[in-house]
């Protein structure tokens, strides 16, 4: 299974903690232009395909925000699973997500060992619990 984690701060794969689903694949994007780089390249066969995308909507270059419009108005990604995880809990940046087709809206922990573990937990749920969209099994 494949992951994109798209957040503005360095991300150390090597602290995440397990269990991280067996034959998991982790991509971290550190701005939006990258994200959107992986995700919807122009030769679409080199598209990364990930099965949930983890969101920051306060990024460089190309803020969250823009990032989930551009994800849901494209046909080969408007069904990801997109869950936004950041530090706002403005009222207005959790209705855009919605609106804009979020699938969850999280607060990411402060402390960076919580947010590691807020995002493995994500994961275990969206990865091995939720049923995906079956174009992207």
């Amino acid at each position: 299974m494949r992951v994109i984690v798209i957040v503005d701060e360095q991300l150390r794969l090597e602290e995440r903690p397990d269990p991280t689903p067996q034959g998991s694949e982790i991509v971290v994007a550190a701005d939006g232009a990258q994200a959107l780089e992986i995700l919807l390249p122009e030769n679409a066969g080199q598209a990364f395909h990930p099965a949930l995308v983890l969101l920051d909507i306060k990024l460089p270059k190309i803020d969250g925000l823009e990032v989930l419009r551009r994800i849901r108005a494209d046909a080969r990604t408007r069904s990801l699973p997109v869950v936004v995880l950041t530090t706002s809990s403005e009222d207005t940046d959790i209705a855009t997500s919605y609106r804009l087709g979020a699938n969850s809206f999280v607060r990411k922990p402060v402390v960076f060992s919580d947010f590691v573990n807020a995002a493995s937990m994500l994961g275990m749920y969206w990865l091995l619990v939720n049923q995906p969209a079956p174009e992207w099994q």
